[in-house]
């Protein structure tokens, strides 16, 4: 069953499974949002989850000194062993994350639910 929980500072909406959490993201992101934004995915790095969807579905703005922390912090989930993947990016977000050299720093999806899917195909057994 999914768990909604509220992230007040970044208007993050979080919806977690056994293994992929999901950031729904809102509004326009300032440096000082993302920061905030990279600190709480350091702390669920910290408590086990190597498993991240960050929805920019509902994001309409964000500050491009902001993406090169979170490329560190999404190498910090690639050491451990998980990953931080992207979905909901308009083309103007995603003109900003290239402009920031994020080009191939993320795997990039059209909605949350296929980041989430790709997930569970990474983990499942060939036959």
């Amino acid at each position: 069953m999914d768990q909604v929980q509220e992230v007040r500072r970044n208007r993050a909406v979080v919806a977690a499974s056994e293994r992929v959490e999901t950031l729904m993201l809102e509004g326009e992101l300032e440096e000082a949002d993302l920061v905030k934004l990279c600190e709480d995915l350091m702390h669920r790095l910290h408590r086990g989850t190597r498993q991240v969807v960050l929805d920019f579905a509902d994001v309409s703005h964000l500050n491009y000194r902001g993406v090169r922390p979170l490329m560190a912090r999404a190498d910090a989930f690639r050491r451990a062993g998980g990953d931080v993947k992207l979905s909901g990016l308009s083309p103007y977000l995603a003109a900003i994350f290239r402009a920031a050299g994020a080009h191939d720093a993320f795997e990039l999806y059209p909605h949350m639910n296929d980041a989430r899917a790709a997930f569970q195909l990474a983990r499942a057994p060939f036959v």
